[in-house]
């Protein structure tokens, strides 16, 4: 579904017994128009706290179909099956952006370009004040986690082309141990060095892993993506409960997707329960978004986010992880 096709959608649905007392339907063309500031659902403008603190998209992809100086190799892609229909350029991104009334996003290097981190480095380099950015390298298809040539790539990625880190996605390997393999340490201790983040695209089963690397290296930050990409058919001990056990470790943030888990059509009401629970197991500061539909919901729709946490969930929680790092 076209985002402007979601943003039309969400601020038609009824919203009574889904939003705090008092507040109505939201006015799309002033919730959305950073020009008029923001506003909350009711047309009231927000606290001045919410005003100052950016709204950042915590993870989308970039990416070009046919520029000779950014080619899309199946063979490096960790996705070779897949093609991409149309650009989704830097560009366009900030169109989008703009549309929404978002601030920063950040990108999150597609499965396309494989290890090949130039785009997301190029769009990062290009519009400083808008993107941040994370990077591929180690893993599935990339290049082999216990690799003793790892942590100066890394640093690289850091360093010079000014990256925020890597996603790391264990899941793409479901019979094989690499995350949290003593071969991998040399880069985690790196990346506890030069401040490097890493998103980790994992399954529940996978969660040991994030525990066994989130004690040994503190220094890490560690987002965890897509709720884990839980079940929620499933019982609770395959799913919310070893994720909220992160919480122990105060380097594990939670970004949340709730169209992964869910099965049924926006807002996921499905998945409230969910998000409620790891809410209240990390509270909003140790808590993200992405996606543009899912600001619209995590913004007018939820329930249960106080003003003061949107604070966080929409931006600040990000801006700290990834555009203001010591």
């Amino acid at each position: 579904m076209h985002r402007r096709k979601m943003l039309k959608m969400l601020s038609a649905l009824p919203v009574a017994g889904m939003l705090p007392q008092g507040l109505s339907a939201m006015n799309s063309a002033d919730s959305v128009n950073p020009v008029k500031g923001l506003t909350d659902v009711s047309g009231m403008a927000l606290s001045s706290s919410v005003q100052k603190s950016p709204i950042i998209n915590a993870s989308e992809h970039v990416w070009l179909m046919n520029d000779p100086r950014f080619p899309i190799d199946p063979e490096i892609s960790t996705c070779p099956g897949s093609k991409p229909p149309r650009d989704y350029s830097g560009e366009h991104l900030i169109e989008e952006m703009n549309t929404y009334g978002i601030d920063k996003t950040v990108i999150s290097h597609v499965c396309y370009y494989g290890r090949n981190n130039d785009y997301t480095v190029h769009c990062v380099k290009t519009w400083p004040d808008r993107f941040a950015g994370f990077g591929l390298l180690f893993g599935n298809r990339l290049f082999a986690p216990n690799d003793p040539k790892n942590p100066e790539r890394l640093e690289k990625l850091v360093k010079v082309d000014g990256l925020t880190g890597l996603r790391l996605s264990p899941i793409q390997d479901p019979q094989r141990v690499w995350m949290n393999d003593p071969g991998s340490y040399p880069w985690w201790k790196k990346a506890e060095e030069i401040g490097a983040t890493f998103n980790i695209f994992l399954a529940p089963q996978q969660i040991g892993q994030v525990a066994d690397m989130a004690e040994r290296y503190p220094g890490v930050k560690i987002v965890i993506d897509h709720l884990a990409m839980m079940d929620i058919t499933k019982p609770d001990s395959e799913g919310i409960i070893p994720l909220c056990n992160l919480v122990k470790f105060p380097n594990v943030y939670i970004r949340t997707s709730m169209h992964n888990p869910s099965k049924q059509k926006p807002p996921y009401r499905d998945v409230w329960p969910y998000l409620k629970r790891i809410y209240d197991t990390f509270g909003p500061q140790r808590m993200l978004f992405a996606n543009f539909f899912e600001y619209l919901i995590m913004k007018d729709i939820i329930p249960f986010f106080t003003e003061e946490d949107k604070v966080w969930i929409l931006g600040k929680t990000a801006e700290g992880i990834y555009f203001n790092r010591s």
